[in-house]
């Protein structure tokens, strides 16, 4: 997506080209190692993703919901961060206000 070294991104910028009508994801970044992006998930929506092959860390940045991870769930919300690792099953439930999250994907091989 970018061949820059380094670039700033306005998150209220990348917002606005979601219509947050339904659920969308938003990439805005994809370098070699990593990408960035913005999940928008309405209140009441499901959450239909399944687990990826990379890890990733998310950042609630607006709404409330639960998280399930594996066998586990968790209460999420504004300032939340959330790591899950590669092959993790995971989801957004009872989503109770529009959300908003910044996801990052790791594209690098683990650290030993």
């Amino acid at each position: 997506m970018t061949s820059e070294q380094w670039q700033v991104f306005d998150l209220a910028e990348v917002k606005q080209k979601i219509s947050g009508e339904a659920v969308q994801y938003l990439e805005f970044l994809k370098v070699p190692a990593m990408s960035c992006g913005l999940y928008f998930l309405p209140a009441g929506s499901k959450d239909m993703q399944s687990h990826h092959d990379d890890d990733e860390v998310y950042m609630v940045l607006e709404g409330k919901a639960r998280m399930r991870l594996g066998d586990r769930e968790k209460a999420v919300g504004p300032g939340s961060v959330l790591y899950v690792g590669a092959t993790t099953e995971h989801s957004f439930f009872e989503i109770d206000e529009d959300m908003t999250l910044l996801v990052m994907f790791s594209s690098a091989p683990p650290v030993k």
